[in-house]
């Protein structure tokens, strides 16, 4: 992974509102590294519930964007006082097949059902290249 936390501009010594991570194809190590950058991140940015639900759904979307792409993905975190928005943009056009999982299916198909379920917002923008799938938690920061 690369990048790290942006900060506001100007605002020197302030805690960084921004985490960005570039994640490599096929590096499914990623999806452990991009969630404890994300703990990190949001030690003392975000409560500690919202933060374990975004751990879980940030790893969701980035082993989607792993698995079913081959030109690795970026992972953007946004942080205001009213929420939190996790970015997951991969390089592969075309949208996120609907799936329903079924009870033979073991652990595979139920990503972005948790992001849906757990989620306060969700949902898929199309870019030039490739789509970002997003979702957001509300909540103050501590």
């Amino acid at each position: 992974m690369a990048d790290g936390p942006a900060h506001e501009p100007g605002a020197q010594g302030r805690q960084p509102v921004r985490l960005h991570r570039r994640l490599a194809r096929t590096d499914l190590a990623a999806v452990s590294e991009a969630r404890r950058a994300l703990r990190e991140f949001l030690r003392y940015r975000w409560q500690d519930e919202s933060a374990e639900v975004a751990e879980l759904l940030l790893s969701e979307l980035v082993t989607n964007a792993l698995i079913h792409t081959r030109h690795g993905a970026v992972v953007t975190v946004s942080v205001a006082p009213a929420g939190l928005r996790v970015e997951v943009r991969d390089f592969v056009s075309g949208l996120p097949p609907s799936y329903v999982s079924d009870a033979d299916d073991g652990t595979h198909g139920r990503g972005l059902f948790l992001v849906q379920s757990l989620a306060d917002a969700w949902g898929v923008g199309a870019h030039a290249l490739g789509k970002v799938v997003w979702f957001e938690l509300h909540g103050e920061r501590p």
